[in-house]
């Protein structure tokens, strides 16, 4: 069989009755009865059911659909035949039938454990529900990559082994870099901001790395970190940046991936409100106000964690950005406010319906002396930072940046419960598998 002669489950669904259609992909469902072996076909694009006649049907097909096992990789080749109670309202009858990989007896079959599933995620990502959320993935990151680059932004390659912490030094990876001490990437802002003095506007798509010893729905070790740097813009010009860039991401999803959307049962009602809707500012002041009035034992100086998050945000449809944080809650390199000097000039975008901080960005310092007061203040070695604070000595500029967890984005756009399924293999403090 010719590659260029066979179609996808979702062509085939669209032909005609009486057309042949020649497919190929894995057996997702079987069923023999007495006069037909039905076989459901998956492929990247969906499933359709095709049906061997055992009384019409070559012996050599019957006995090849017989041989067919969950999981079998196969080739086949029938006409379509409207069917309303078929998947998709069609199926192919099967003139046809190549085994092209015999699957051994496939290991899931329902109801098993998740840690026996997450032991064996090599093969339950050919589950349809992670592959619906894999296909919006997809389409989230080529949403976010369209956004930059119609917009003019530059994409930088920054590197994954650094010298220094951006985010504190307990949430380092070290790794042995030829007998000298090197940690893997928390972020790749210092970078960025480097490149803004020669392109003005970057962004960066990396995998980054946190040990914080966290346990929760959204944390993991190693995730994927959509960064942005922009000369000459406060923080406020950065939050629109954020707004429109979310925006357009949930746009193209609906677009183009409702049908997945539908599958996961995702409410569509939050998604299409935030495209009408101006994304609120909530200060830290307001938002330990609103925790006390629910029952929080918080006050003003506490950080807002992610328990507090889910209560800001789970009676909501859209999302807010949570700013001006005390000082003392945030890096040394967020720019200090100057009415206020407990204050900087950081923000967060959490997420509605309890799913929390998917953005966290600020205007950074760009006062060389406040720069170098602040990280002698966290106790930080000045030498360790010496090239970045030579960014404030020679031609310094005002400057804001962000940086987005796609796979927290993902997680809220397709409404799934936890963040190990929003990515194909998940990091988790408890296992490194595959």
């Amino acid at each position: 069989m010719e590659a260029e002669n066979f179609v996808s489950t979702r062509e085939a669904l669209t032909r005609s009755d009486g057309e042949l259609v020649r497919l190929r992909g894995w057996v997702y469902r079987k069923r023999e009865l007495a006069n037909n072996i039905f076989i459901v076909l998956r492929d990247s694009e969906g499933i359709i059911q095709c049906v061997v006649n055992r009384e019409s049907a070559p012996k050599e097909l019957v006995e090849e659909a017989e041989r067919a096992t969950i999981e079998s990789s196969i080739e086949a080749e029938g006409s379509v035949a409207t069917d309303a109670r078929a998947p998709g309202g069609k199926e192919v009858r099967l003139s046809s039938l190549r085994v092209v990989g015999l699957s051994e007896n496939f290991p899931i079959k329902g109801g098993e454990s998740l840690d026996y599933l997450l032991d064996i995620r090599h093969l339950w990502l050919r589950s349809r529900k992670l592959t619906q959320i894999m296909r919006v993935r997809a389409t989230v990151l080529d949403a976010l990559r369209r956004y930059f680059i119609d917009n003019g932004w530059w994409e930088v390659s920054p590197p994954i082994l650094t010298q220094s912490a951006v985010e504190g030094g307990s949430t380092l990876f070290p790794v042995d870099f030829f007998g000298r001490k090197a940690y893997l990437s928390q972020s790749a802002q210092f970078y960025l901001e480097v490149m803004i003095f020669s392109l003005e506007r970057v962004w960066s798509l990396t995998p980054s790395f946190r040990a914080e010893r966290s346990r929760t729905r959204r944390h993991l070790y190693e995730y994927w970190h959509l960064e942005a740097e922009a000369a000459w813009m406060d923080m406020h010009d950065m939050m629109r940046v954020v707004e429109d860039m979310v925006k357009a991401t949930i746009k193209e999803v609906l677009d183009k991936r409702l049908e997945e959307l539908e599958f996961l049962k995702r409410k569509l009602d939050p998604l299409e409100e935030t495209l009408r809707s101006k994304f609120k500012e909530v200060t830290y002041d307001e938002a330990i106000e609103r925790l006390q009035k629910k029952g929080f034992n918080i006050k003003w100086g506490d950080d807002i964690g992610a328990d507090e998050e889910r209560a800001l945000t789970e009676d909501l449809n859209v999302p807010f950005f949570l700013t001006m944080f005390p000082k003392h809650l945030k890096s040394f390199y967020m720019k200090a406010y100057d009415q206020d000097p407990r204050l900087v000039l950081g923000f967060d975008l959490e997420a509605p319906e309890g799913y929390g901080e998917i953005v966290g960005g600020s205007q950074r310092e760009d006062r060389y002396d406040v720069l170098y007061n602040r990280i002698v203040e966290e106790k930080l070695n000045p030498a360790d930072y010496q090239w970045y604070l030579d960014l404030r000595r020679y031609g310094s500029v005002p400057h804001s940046g962000f940086g987005l967890g796609v796979d927290r984005l993902v997680m809220w756009i397709t409404g799934i419960e936890h963040i190990r399924d929003a990515i194909p293999f998940p990091r988790l403090r408890e296992r490194i598998y595959p």
